[in-house]
């Protein structure tokens, strides 16, 4: 049986990859976006588009009615939709860190809950929630952000323990950096939050370190692939990440390190 797949954040980057990865590979894909025009080529592939807005609870509970009433059931639902927006905890608007909690937190623990009756019901399904590296490593002036990552790691941890006897995969893939958007919006917002304020020496040197990470990136394809490798696997691991030597370093090291020491090595790099 031919299992149906709703990709978040499907206009581009690694959503995009995923969803156009998964429907040549068989897949019934549905791409789920606020931008429908940014979709549109993805119905060569066999992909059907869906308007969501994960912000607001009527869009994906539409998307979600959607699905289920063409295809009767979300077999496999990756929480990819997701921004950083980055600048100081003093100087980022409450608002701004709010709107940035709704995206990458509370929408893709929402689209969660309204799939997983249908998953329990048939003793199946896969919940893969695109985190990344910063849900486990912390840079200055990102505060909100790795709050977002932070709290989407805790929350798979216990959904999957949860669901687990429901027949129900949790997993949780942890890209580093990437060829995407995600780079360009959030440098562009540290500069405009937090570079003209007391924080613009930080914010300075910690755009330089993005933009040195800029050159060493992987293609969202390879996101997308181990994506797939984490949903086809018979036993899969609680958490799959790239094979970038930086992101597998600073990991290892996230482990080893006291807080006092990850905070001078971190700021090492930050010149």
């Amino acid at each position: 049986m031919q299992n149906t797949v709703l990709v978040t954040g499907a206009s581009a980057g690694i959503g995009k990859a995923t969803a156009i990865y998964l429907a040549q590979d068989g897949y019934n894909v549905y791409g789920a976006a606020r931008r429908m025009e940014k979709m549109q080529d993805l119905k060569t592939y066999g992909i059907k588009p869906v308007t969501l807005d994960i912000t607001k609870d009527e869009s994906i509970e539409g998307c979600i009615s959607q699905i289920l009433k063409e295809a009767g059931s979300v077999d496999i639902l990756v929480n990819n939709a997701g921004f950083g927006s980055y600048g100081s905890i003093e100087d980022v608007s409450m608002e701004d860190a709010r709107y940035q909690l709704e995206v990458n937190v509370f929408g893709a623990m929402r689209l969660t809950q309204l799939v997983l009756p249908k998953m329990r019901e048939n003793r199946y399904g896969k919940i893969v929630n695109i985190s990344s590296v910063g849900g486990k490593i912390v840079f200055p002036l990102g505060g909100w952000y790795h709050a977002t990552k932070f709290a989407l790691e805790a929350l798979s941890d216990s959904i999957r323990n949860e669901v687990r006897e429901f027949g129900i995969n949790v997993i949780v893939v942890e890209p580093g950096a990437t060829n995407s958007e995600w780079g360009n919006i959030a440098t562009d917002s540290l500069i405009k939050v937090s570079g003209h304020t007391v924080y613009k020496d930080l914010a300075i040197k910690t755009n330089k370190v993005f933009t040195q990470l800029s050159s060493n990136v992987v293609e969202p394809i390879v996101i997308a692939k181990l994506i797939k490798k984490g949903m086809e696997a018979k036993n899969p691991k609680t958490r799959y990440t790239t094979n970038q030597i930086a992101s597998k370093s600073l990991l290892f090291l996230r482990k080893i390190l006291s807080d006092k020491l990850m905070d001078k090595l971190i700021m090492s790099q930050i010149k």
